[in-house]
Protein backbone atom coordinates (compact mmCIF):
# COMPACT_ATOMS: atom_id res chain seq x y z
CA UNK A 1 0.00 0.00 0.00
CA UNK A 2 3.36 2.41 0.18
CA UNK A 3 3.22 2.87 -3.53
CA UNK A 4 0.12 4.14 -3.62
CA UNK A 5 1.25 7.54 -1.58
CA UNK A 6 3.08 10.70 -3.59
CA UNK A 7 6.17 10.20 -0.73
CA UNK A 8 9.26 7.67 0.18
CA UNK A 9 8.77 6.57 -3.58
CA UNK A 10 12.47 5.66 -5.14
CA UNK A 11 13.49 6.17 -8.51
CA UNK A 12 16.26 4.07 -9.84
CA UNK A 13 18.63 5.63 -12.36
CA UNK A 14 17.77 4.50 -15.19
CA UNK A 15 14.00 5.03 -14.72
CA UNK A 16 13.08 7.26 -18.23
CA UNK A 17 8.97 8.97 -17.59
CA UNK A 18 8.60 8.91 -21.25
CA UNK A 19 9.71 5.54 -21.64
CA UNK A 20 7.99 3.37 -18.69
CA UNK A 21 5.48 6.12 -17.27
CA UNK A 22 4.88 4.68 -13.59
CA UNK A 23 7.14 2.61 -11.50
CA UNK A 24 4.50 0.03 -12.27
CA UNK A 25 5.28 -0.39 -15.46
CA UNK A 26 8.72 -0.41 -14.83
CA UNK A 27 8.58 -2.95 -12.01
CA UNK A 28 6.26 -4.82 -14.57
CA UNK A 29 4.06 -4.89 -12.07
CA UNK A 30 0.27 -4.87 -11.35
CA UNK A 31 -0.57 -2.02 -8.83
CA UNK A 32 -2.70 -4.79 -7.06
CA UNK A 33 -0.18 -7.15 -6.54
CA UNK A 34 -0.96 -10.55 -5.86
CA UNK A 35 -4.91 -10.00 -6.52
CA UNK A 36 -4.69 -9.67 -9.82
CA UNK A 37 -1.90 -12.47 -10.33
CA UNK A 38 -5.54 -14.46 -11.94
CA UNK A 39 -6.70 -11.07 -14.08
CA UNK A 40 -5.76 -12.78 -17.52
CA UNK A 41 -8.44 -14.79 -16.59
CA UNK A 42 -10.95 -12.39 -16.22
CA UNK A 43 -10.36 -13.14 -12.26
CA UNK A 44 -10.02 -10.27 -9.62
CA UNK A 45 -9.79 -11.23 -6.38
CA UNK A 46 -11.80 -9.07 -3.81
CA UNK A 47 -13.03 -8.47 0.11
CA UNK A 48 -16.42 -9.89 -0.71
CA UNK A 49 -18.65 -9.33 2.59
CA UNK A 50 -21.42 -12.22 3.37
CA UNK A 51 -24.94 -10.35 2.42
CA UNK A 52 -27.12 -12.45 4.28
CA UNK A 53 -26.94 -15.50 7.01
CA UNK A 54 -26.31 -18.68 5.21
CA UNK A 55 -25.72 -22.60 6.25
CA UNK A 56 -22.55 -24.29 4.77
CA UNK A 57 -22.93 -27.58 2.90
CA UNK A 58 -19.34 -28.94 4.04
CA UNK A 59 -19.46 -28.55 7.55
CA UNK A 60 -23.70 -27.59 8.30
CA UNK A 61 -21.94 -24.77 10.39
CA UNK A 62 -23.68 -21.59 10.47
CA UNK A 63 -22.08 -18.73 8.58
CA UNK A 64 -23.23 -15.02 9.83
CA UNK A 65 -23.94 -12.04 8.11
CA UNK A 66 -21.04 -9.54 7.84
CA UNK A 67 -18.34 -12.20 7.71
CA UNK A 68 -15.67 -11.63 4.60
CA UNK A 69 -13.51 -13.51 2.64
CA UNK A 70 -11.26 -13.44 -0.29
CA UNK A 71 -13.30 -13.80 -3.53
CA UNK A 72 -12.77 -14.33 -6.73
CA UNK A 73 -14.75 -12.16 -8.92
CA UNK A 74 -15.68 -12.95 -12.35
CA UNK A 75 -18.22 -11.48 -14.77
CA UNK A 76 -20.70 -14.08 -16.25
CA UNK A 77 -23.34 -12.43 -18.52
CA UNK A 78 -25.57 -9.20 -18.27
CA UNK A 79 -29.08 -8.38 -17.16
CA UNK A 80 -29.90 -5.98 -20.00
CA UNK A 81 -26.96 -3.60 -19.82
CA UNK A 82 -26.33 -4.45 -16.14
CA UNK A 83 -22.98 -6.81 -15.65
CA UNK A 84 -23.61 -10.26 -13.76
CA UNK A 85 -20.81 -10.75 -11.37
CA UNK A 86 -19.79 -14.55 -9.60
CA UNK A 87 -18.06 -14.87 -6.19
CA UNK A 88 -15.82 -18.02 -5.34
CA UNK A 89 -14.45 -18.21 -2.13
CA UNK A 90 -13.50 -20.99 0.54
CA UNK A 91 -15.05 -21.60 3.95
CA UNK A 92 -13.20 -20.74 7.13
CA UNK A 93 -14.41 -23.77 8.94
CA UNK A 94 -13.60 -26.66 5.80
CA UNK A 95 -12.45 -27.31 2.02
CA UNK A 96 -15.94 -26.07 0.81
CA UNK A 97 -16.23 -23.60 -1.73
CA UNK A 98 -19.06 -21.51 -1.77
CA UNK A 99 -20.13 -19.30 -4.92
CA UNK A 100 -22.66 -16.62 -5.34
CA UNK A 101 -23.72 -14.37 -7.87
CA UNK A 102 -25.39 -10.97 -8.40
CA UNK A 103 -29.54 -10.95 -9.63
CA UNK A 104 -29.79 -7.36 -10.99
CA UNK A 105 -33.49 -8.13 -11.14
CA UNK A 106 -34.45 -8.51 -7.67
CA UNK A 107 -31.23 -6.37 -6.21
CA UNK A 108 -30.52 -9.86 -4.62
CA UNK A 109 -27.82 -12.11 -4.25
CA UNK A 110 -27.98 -15.42 -4.96
CA UNK A 111 -25.96 -18.82 -3.89
CA UNK A 112 -25.10 -21.07 -7.28
CA UNK A 113 -24.02 -23.97 -4.90
CA UNK A 114 -21.82 -24.80 -1.54
CA UNK A 115 -24.30 -23.15 0.83
CA UNK A 116 -28.04 -22.46 1.64
CA UNK A 117 -29.57 -19.70 2.76
CA UNK A 118 -31.04 -19.21 6.07
CA UNK A 119 -34.70 -17.80 5.29
CA UNK A 120 -35.30 -14.55 7.45
CA UNK A 121 -37.89 -12.90 4.49
CA UNK A 122 -41.45 -12.41 4.96
CA UNK A 123 -43.83 -10.05 3.20
CA UNK A 124 -44.40 -6.70 4.65
CA UNK A 125 -48.56 -6.76 3.79
CA UNK A 126 -49.10 -10.43 5.22
CA UNK A 127 -47.09 -9.18 8.24
CA UNK A 128 -49.97 -6.07 8.46
CA UNK A 129 -46.94 -3.66 8.58
CA UNK A 130 -47.41 -0.01 6.93
CA UNK A 131 -46.41 -0.05 3.70
CA UNK A 132 -44.54 2.74 1.63
CA UNK A 133 -46.66 4.45 -0.64
CA UNK A 134 -45.05 3.77 -4.30
CA UNK A 135 -44.02 6.82 -6.50
CA UNK A 136 -46.54 5.88 -9.34
CA UNK A 137 -49.69 6.18 -6.29
CA UNK A 138 -48.30 9.04 -5.08
CA UNK A 139 -48.39 10.82 -8.59
CA UNK A 140 -51.77 9.81 -8.98
CA UNK A 141 -52.88 10.95 -5.57
CA UNK A 142 -51.45 14.56 -6.33
CA UNK A 143 -53.18 14.63 -9.62
CA UNK A 144 -56.66 12.62 -9.84
CA UNK A 145 -59.22 14.41 -7.14
CA UNK A 146 -61.51 10.72 -8.11
CA UNK A 147 -58.95 8.67 -7.04
CA UNK A 148 -58.00 10.78 -3.99
CA UNK A 149 -61.66 10.28 -2.82
CA UNK A 150 -61.89 6.34 -3.06
CA UNK A 151 -58.38 6.41 -1.69
CA UNK A 152 -59.55 8.06 1.12
CA UNK A 153 -62.81 6.60 1.73
CA UNK A 154 -60.47 3.25 2.03
CA UNK A 155 -58.22 4.82 4.27
CA UNK A 156 -61.53 5.58 6.68
CA UNK A 157 -62.76 1.97 6.34
CA UNK A 158 -59.23 0.34 7.30
CA UNK A 159 -59.36 3.00 10.54
CA UNK A 160 -62.74 1.78 11.41
CA UNK A 161 -61.78 -1.99 11.55
CA UNK A 162 -58.55 -0.81 13.41
CA UNK A 163 -60.46 1.22 16.49
CA UNK A 164 -61.23 -1.61 18.89
CA UNK A 165 -57.09 -2.48 19.07
CA UNK A 166 -55.71 0.72 19.27
CA UNK A 167 -58.70 1.42 21.63
CA UNK A 168 -57.42 -1.69 23.39
CA UNK A 169 -53.41 -0.22 23.00
CA UNK A 170 -54.25 3.31 24.72
CA UNK A 171 -55.93 1.84 28.15
CA UNK A 172 -52.97 -0.96 28.49
CA UNK A 173 -50.67 2.67 27.75
CA UNK A 174 -52.91 4.28 30.06
CA UNK A 175 -52.58 2.04 33.28
CA UNK A 176 -48.49 2.24 32.72
CA UNK A 177 -48.97 5.98 32.86
CA UNK A 178 -47.86 6.75 36.41
CA UNK A 179 -43.84 5.62 36.64
CA UNK A 180 -42.91 6.18 39.89
CA UNK A 181 -46.25 4.26 41.32
CA UNK A 182 -45.47 1.32 39.45
CA UNK A 183 -41.70 0.67 40.05
CA UNK A 184 -42.69 1.59 43.73
CA UNK A 185 -45.47 -1.54 43.37
CA UNK A 186 -42.66 -3.83 41.50
CA UNK A 187 -40.12 -3.12 44.02
CA UNK A 188 -41.85 -3.88 47.15
CA UNK A 189 -42.87 -7.07 45.22
CA UNK A 190 -39.22 -8.15 44.62
CA UNK A 191 -38.51 -7.37 48.28
CA UNK A 192 -41.64 -9.31 49.08
CA UNK A 193 -40.72 -12.24 47.25
CA UNK A 194 -36.95 -11.68 48.46
CA UNK A 195 -37.63 -12.45 52.36
CA UNK A 196 -40.19 -15.05 51.82
CA UNK A 197 -37.22 -16.59 49.79
CA UNK A 198 -34.62 -15.89 52.29
CA UNK A 199 -36.81 -17.42 55.44
CA UNK A 200 -37.65 -20.40 53.09
CA UNK A 201 -33.86 -21.37 52.46
CA UNK A 202 -33.40 -20.53 56.34
CA UNK A 203 -35.75 -23.33 57.42
CA UNK A 204 -34.50 -25.88 55.13
CA UNK A 205 -30.92 -25.36 56.15
CA UNK A 206 -32.42 -25.87 59.84
CA UNK A 207 -34.11 -29.08 58.82
CA UNK A 208 -31.09 -30.02 56.94
CA UNK A 209 -28.50 -29.57 59.56
CA UNK A 210 -30.53 -31.47 62.50
CA UNK A 211 -31.46 -34.56 59.77
CA UNK A 212 -28.19 -34.30 58.96
CA UNK A 213 -29.67 -34.36 55.14
CA UNK A 214 -27.27 -33.44 51.87
CA UNK A 215 -30.29 -33.18 49.60
CA UNK A 216 -31.99 -30.03 48.18
CA UNK A 217 -35.43 -30.00 49.27
CA UNK A 218 -38.80 -28.57 47.37
CA UNK A 219 -40.97 -26.21 48.28
CA UNK A 220 -44.10 -27.58 49.88
CA UNK A 221 -47.27 -28.36 47.74
CA UNK A 222 -50.77 -29.09 49.04
CA UNK A 223 -50.98 -32.84 48.00
CA UNK A 224 -47.91 -33.03 50.42
CA UNK A 225 -49.60 -31.40 53.67
CA UNK A 226 -52.67 -33.52 52.84
CA UNK A 227 -50.88 -36.76 52.66
CA UNK A 228 -48.50 -35.89 56.12
CA UNK A 229 -51.96 -35.15 57.59
CA UNK A 230 -53.08 -38.84 57.19
CA UNK A 231 -49.64 -40.34 59.25
CA UNK A 232 -49.14 -41.07 62.28
CA UNK A 233 -45.61 -40.99 63.86
CA UNK A 234 -45.45 -43.39 67.39
CA UNK A 235 -42.15 -42.42 69.06
CA UNK A 236 -39.75 -45.26 70.79
CA UNK A 237 -40.13 -46.53 74.24
CA UNK A 238 -37.74 -44.32 76.56
CA UNK A 239 -35.05 -45.67 78.74
CA UNK A 240 -36.47 -45.71 81.40
CA UNK A 241 -39.87 -47.64 80.18
CA UNK A 242 -37.35 -50.18 78.73
CA UNK A 243 -35.54 -50.22 82.40
CA UNK A 244 -39.34 -50.81 83.79
CA UNK A 245 -40.17 -53.36 81.33
CA UNK A 246 -37.20 -54.96 82.01
CA UNK A 247 -37.55 -55.27 86.00
CA UNK A 248 -40.88 -56.24 85.41
CA UNK A 249 -40.13 -59.10 83.21
CA UNK A 250 -37.46 -60.65 85.63
CA UNK A 251 -39.79 -60.55 89.07
CA UNK A 252 -42.47 -62.33 87.07
CA UNK A 253 -39.81 -65.43 85.92
CA UNK A 254 -40.16 -68.12 88.32
CA UNK A 255 -37.15 -69.17 90.64
CA UNK A 256 -36.45 -72.10 89.44
CA UNK A 257 -35.46 -73.66 85.70
CA UNK A 258 -38.14 -75.61 83.59
CA UNK A 259 -37.81 -78.94 83.58
CA UNK A 260 -35.78 -80.20 80.58
CA UNK A 261 -38.13 -81.06 77.20
CA UNK A 262 -37.41 -84.94 76.01
CA UNK A 263 -34.52 -85.26 73.85
CA UNK A 264 -33.12 -81.67 74.51
CA UNK A 265 -29.79 -82.28 74.10
CA UNK A 266 -26.56 -84.93 74.98
CA UNK A 267 -26.01 -83.28 78.70
CA UNK A 268 -29.45 -83.88 79.23
CA UNK A 269 -29.44 -87.22 78.60
CA UNK A 270 -25.99 -87.97 80.24
CA UNK A 271 -27.44 -86.50 83.16
CA UNK A 272 -30.96 -88.78 82.90
CA UNK A 273 -28.13 -91.60 82.20
CA UNK A 274 -26.12 -91.25 85.45
CA UNK A 275 -29.37 -91.27 87.43
CA UNK A 276 -30.89 -93.90 86.34
CA UNK A 277 -27.05 -95.78 87.29
CA UNK A 278 -27.32 -94.77 90.78
CA UNK A 279 -31.00 -95.96 90.98
CA UNK A 280 -30.26 -99.42 90.25
CA UNK A 281 -26.83 -99.65 92.56
CA UNK A 282 -29.53 -98.05 95.56
CA UNK A 283 -30.51 -100.80 97.93
CA UNK A 284 -34.52 -100.70 97.60
CA UNK A 285 -36.38 -99.74 100.50
CA UNK A 286 -38.72 -102.14 102.36
CA UNK A 287 -42.23 -102.03 100.77
CA UNK A 288 -44.77 -99.85 102.38
CA UNK A 289 -42.19 -97.86 104.82
CA UNK A 290 -42.44 -94.04 103.97
CA UNK A 291 -39.29 -92.22 103.33
CA UNK A 292 -37.82 -90.83 105.82
CA UNK A 293 -34.57 -88.25 106.74
CA UNK A 294 -33.29 -91.46 108.28
CA UNK A 295 -33.92 -93.77 105.61
CA UNK A 296 -31.73 -90.94 103.47
CA UNK A 297 -28.91 -91.33 105.45
CA UNK A 298 -29.87 -87.72 107.41
CA UNK A 299 -28.96 -87.04 110.78
CA UNK A 300 -30.38 -83.54 112.27
CA UNK A 301 -28.11 -82.56 115.37
CA UNK A 302 -30.25 -80.76 118.03
CA UNK A 303 -28.61 -77.76 119.71
CA UNK A 304 -25.59 -78.00 122.68
CA UNK A 305 -28.27 -77.32 125.68
CA UNK A 306 -31.03 -79.60 123.87
CA UNK A 307 -28.20 -82.54 123.98
CA UNK A 308 -26.67 -82.27 127.02
CA UNK A 309 -29.19 -83.76 129.08
CA UNK A 310 -31.90 -86.03 128.88
CA UNK A 311 -35.06 -85.65 127.26
CA UNK A 312 -37.82 -85.32 129.87
CA UNK A 313 -40.51 -87.72 130.29
CA UNK A 314 -43.37 -87.88 128.33
CA UNK A 315 -41.38 -85.66 125.51
CA UNK A 316 -40.96 -87.41 122.19
CA UNK A 317 -38.49 -85.94 119.59
CA UNK A 318 -40.01 -84.36 116.93
CA UNK A 319 -40.86 -85.03 113.57
CA UNK A 320 -37.65 -86.07 111.54
CA UNK A 321 -35.73 -85.42 114.61
CA UNK A 322 -34.16 -88.74 116.22
CA UNK A 323 -33.18 -89.05 120.24
CA UNK A 324 -29.35 -89.36 120.09
CA UNK A 325 -28.23 -89.82 123.58
CA UNK A 326 -24.63 -89.01 124.73
CA UNK A 327 -21.53 -90.22 123.63
CA UNK A 328 -23.11 -91.04 120.51
CA UNK A 329 -21.51 -88.69 118.43
CA UNK A 330 -18.17 -90.19 119.40
CA UNK A 331 -19.87 -94.22 118.74
CA UNK A 332 -20.96 -93.07 115.62
CA UNK A 333 -19.26 -94.96 112.20
CA UNK A 334 -17.18 -93.19 110.45
CA UNK A 335 -18.31 -93.97 107.07
CA UNK A 336 -20.61 -96.29 105.51
CA UNK A 337 -17.96 -99.63 105.21
CA UNK A 338 -18.00 -99.11 109.21
CA UNK A 339 -21.75 -99.06 109.66
CA UNK A 340 -22.18 -102.00 107.47
CA UNK A 341 -19.78 -104.13 109.45
CA UNK A 342 -21.05 -103.06 112.70
CA UNK A 343 -24.53 -104.48 111.72
CA UNK A 344 -23.39 -107.88 110.11
CA UNK A 345 -21.84 -108.69 113.63
CA UNK A 346 -24.37 -107.52 116.01
CA UNK A 347 -27.61 -109.88 116.05
CA UNK A 348 -31.16 -108.58 114.66
CA UNK A 349 -33.45 -107.50 117.33
CA UNK A 350 -37.16 -107.25 116.51
CA UNK A 351 -36.83 -103.09 117.75
CA UNK A 352 -34.85 -100.61 115.90
CA UNK A 353 -31.88 -99.68 116.16
CA UNK A 354 -29.22 -97.98 115.13
CA UNK A 355 -25.30 -98.55 113.67
CA UNK A 356 -24.04 -99.03 117.58
CA UNK A 357 -27.33 -100.62 119.69
CA UNK A 358 -27.98 -97.71 121.71
CA UNK A 359 -31.28 -97.87 120.64
CA UNK A 360 -31.30 -101.06 122.74
CA UNK A 361 -31.41 -99.61 126.38
CA UNK A 362 -33.51 -97.29 125.61
CA UNK A 363 -37.13 -97.77 127.40
CA UNK A 364 -39.89 -98.59 125.62
CA UNK A 365 -42.57 -95.68 125.81
CA UNK A 366 -46.01 -96.07 126.84
CA UNK A 367 -48.42 -97.14 124.47
CA UNK A 368 -50.78 -94.88 122.68
CA UNK A 369 -48.31 -92.12 123.66
CA UNK A 370 -46.63 -89.59 120.89
CA UNK A 371 -43.86 -91.18 120.92
CA UNK A 372 -44.96 -94.16 120.06
CA UNK A 373 -46.80 -92.77 117.24
CA UNK A 374 -43.67 -90.40 115.67
CA UNK A 375 -41.22 -93.63 115.69
CA UNK A 376 -42.34 -95.78 113.02
CA UNK A 377 -41.45 -92.70 110.95
CA UNK A 378 -38.87 -91.11 112.16
CA UNK A 379 -36.78 -93.74 113.52
CA UNK A 380 -33.55 -94.19 111.43
CA UNK A 381 -33.38 -97.24 109.17
CA UNK A 382 -30.29 -99.59 109.09
CA UNK A 383 -27.51 -97.80 107.34
CA UNK A 384 -26.85 -98.74 103.60
CA UNK A 385 -24.72 -98.14 100.66
CA UNK A 386 -26.03 -94.78 99.91
CA UNK A 387 -27.18 -93.43 103.28
CA UNK A 388 -23.49 -91.20 103.70
CA UNK A 389 -25.39 -87.89 103.46
CA UNK A 390 -25.35 -85.67 107.07
CA UNK A 391 -26.83 -82.57 108.06
CA UNK A 392 -25.74 -80.42 110.53
CA UNK A 393 -28.25 -78.09 112.13
CA UNK A 394 -27.01 -77.65 115.43
CA UNK A 395 -26.12 -73.76 114.48
CA UNK A 396 -29.66 -72.89 112.96
CA UNK A 397 -32.41 -71.01 114.21
CA UNK A 398 -35.48 -73.18 112.82
CA UNK A 399 -35.99 -75.18 116.44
Amino acid sequence: MGERKGVNKYYPPDFNPEKHGSLNRYHNSHPLRERARKLSQGILIIRFEMPYNIWCDGCKNHIGMGVRYNAEKKKVGNYYTTPIYRFRMKCHLCVNYIEMQTDPASCDYVIVSGAQRKEERWDMADNEQVLATEHEKKQKLETDAMFRLEHGEADRGALRKALPTLSHIQEAQSAWKDDFALNSTLRRRFREKKRAEQEAAERDQALQTKASLAIPLLPEADADRRLAALLTLHTLDSCEDKQRLKRTEISSRSWFPAAPAPGAGSSSSRAVSVLKKLAQTRRPAPAGSPVTPGALGIVRRRSREASEGPPREGQAPRSGEPWLPEGTAQDRPASPRDCSQETAETPKTSGPQGCDGSWQDRPPAPPGSRQEAANPRDMPQPCSLGSSLVADYSDSDSE
